[in-house]
């Protein structure tokens, strides 16, 4: 099985500046490569014949020039190969429609370049000591010291990149477990699908994400400790207050390049408490008696919009709440949503335990006693009171058993199937087909007074 692991290096002063020059002729590659498909691409369009594509390879020859570009012959060919190889494999997901189209990388304090099996080499010394040899025989870095943390086999390939000033080497490793142990999304839904309800109202649980309570699973709680709220929110004083003085300082200073380099100390320093978070809160949910995990299809990306401009017809803005949505979102962003679930992800895949999601609407308007569904049944954050059958719960623990009884819906019906993207969905074949998640169909007033209208329409007929 793969496992990733990333180690902090320590490269001399005369490392460093190499390493920079790398990167920035591997930089150099890749933009120069999204230049020429561009360049190509309409070329074709306007002068080609329809359905003529430009070409895509992955050669680099012809950026190598020494009048126009002598410092690429300084680094490496293999790391100009690479450079132009991953902007080959990111181009041709990019047509499958599996990510966004390579663009171009601008100059900043971040790098990284890709180091194949001949550009590296891990030795054990004579002292016993693991180190990194980095470069070929005549342009090499010598070795580059870096904190061994844990074991980990000899990879195949390496990433040396630049974060903050701070440098890491990052890959993937094959370790001791057997990836046959590893059961797809399909084999669990297959095996879930024969259990009884009484293994399945055991062993599944649903997991709630919020914005007051990050993350609710059954009847456990998860949060910030007080320590990690207190620190965040003294970084974000600090964040707030670099902000304002680089506002006032004069672009490409070094002043101002020294307060961006502060900036994102912060920003990393509140990054790794969320993570320190989903890392243990991932870790506790999974090593739980629960062997199926449900989270809710959640799509961020829209839940995070800015809200549109309203006008008038005079063309005045009127007030859409902006800045209330704005606040909004940076408190979704901040909980690390999207982390926590790719974290019980792999954790669980590990374990031999399944991960789903079901669709998202109404499962906090919804009762977990009785079904009803109705938006006065949570008139606040924190309380669930239903308004059909008088179910009195804490809100987000009343979501929590929703989604997991969604789930078990889900699973036990013959026609559910399951998604790319992992989540329940229902054919509308099998029995208990109507468990699709839906808006409540109701009489709306319109309705009864288009049938009053009829009806003395037709009395007045008659008569």
């Amino acid at each position: 099985m793969l496992q990733g692991i990333r180690l902090k290096a320590n490269p001399t002063q005369s490392q460093k500046i190499k390493l920079s020059q790398w990167m920035g002729c591997s930089r150099t590659i890749w933009n120069a490569k999204c230049e020429e498909e561009l360049y190509y691409s309409t070329f074709a369009r306007k002068y080609y014949p329809i359905g003529t594509y430009a070409p895509i390879d992955q050669t680099t020859a012809q950026f190598k020039d020494k009048v126009l570009t002598p410092w690429l012959y300084k680094c490496p060919s293999q790391i100009l190969r690479n450079s132009a190889s991953n902007w080959h494999k990111t181009h041709c997901r990019f047509i499958k429609g599996q990510c966004g189209k390579p663009r171009r990388k601008n100059k900043s304090d971040k790098g990284s370049i890709h180091l194949t099996s001949e550009l590296f080499r891990f030795e054990l010394c004579a002292d016993g000591v693991t180190r990194l040899w980095i470069g070929s025989k005549s342009n090499n870095i010598g070795y580059l010291s870096f904190k061994k943390h844990r074991q980990f086999a000899l990879p195949n390939s390496i990433y040396v990149k630049k974060e903050r000033g701070q440098y890491f080497v990052s890959f993937c490793y094959e370790n001791a477990k057997n990836d046959s142990i590893v059961k797809s999304e399909q084999d669990h839904l297959s095996y879930l699908k024969e259990a009884s309800v009484d293994f399945l109202e055991a062993h599944v649980v649903g997991i709630d994400r919020g914005v007051a309570i990050p993350v609710q699973a059954g009847d456990n709680v998860y949060d910030f400790s007080k320590a990690q709220k207190k620190k965040k929110q003294k970084m974000a004083q600090y964040i707030k207050r670099s902000q304002r003085k680089l506002a006032r300082q004069q672009k490409k200073s070094h002043r101002r390049e020294k307060t961006k380099h502060r900036l994102a100390k912060y920003h990393y320093k509140i990054a790794n408490i969320r993570k320190d978070f989903s890392h243990k809160t991932s870790r506790d949910i999974v090593e739980s008696q629960a062997k199926v995990f449900i989270f809710e299809d959640l799509k961020t990306a829209n839940m995070t919009k800015k809200p549109k401009a309203k006008k008038e017809a005079t063309g005045r803005f009127l007030p859409n709440k902006a800045k209330a949505k704005a606040g909004l979102n940076q408190s979704i962003l901040d909980k690390g949503w999207n982390q926590l679930e790719v974290f019980i992800k792999y954790k669980a895949a590990q374990c031999g335990k399944a991960v789903f999601k079901i669709p998202a609407p109404y499962t906090s308007q919804e009762c977990a006693h009785c079904g009803h569904t109705h938006p006065d049944n949570r008139k606040d954050q924190a309380t669930f009171l239903c308004v059909g059958c008088g179910h009195f719960d804490n809100a987000d623990r009343n979501a929590s058993l929703v989604i997991k009884k969604r789930a078990i819906r889900f699973i036990l019906d013959t026609g559910t199937v399951l998604s790319d993207r992992g989540v329940l969905t229902s054919s509308d074949t099998g029995r208990g087909a109507s468990c699709k998640t839906g808006k409540p169909k109701g009489n709306p007033a319109s309705s009864v007074e288009t049938s009053k209208k009829k009806r003395t329409a037709a009395t007045k007929v008659a008569v």
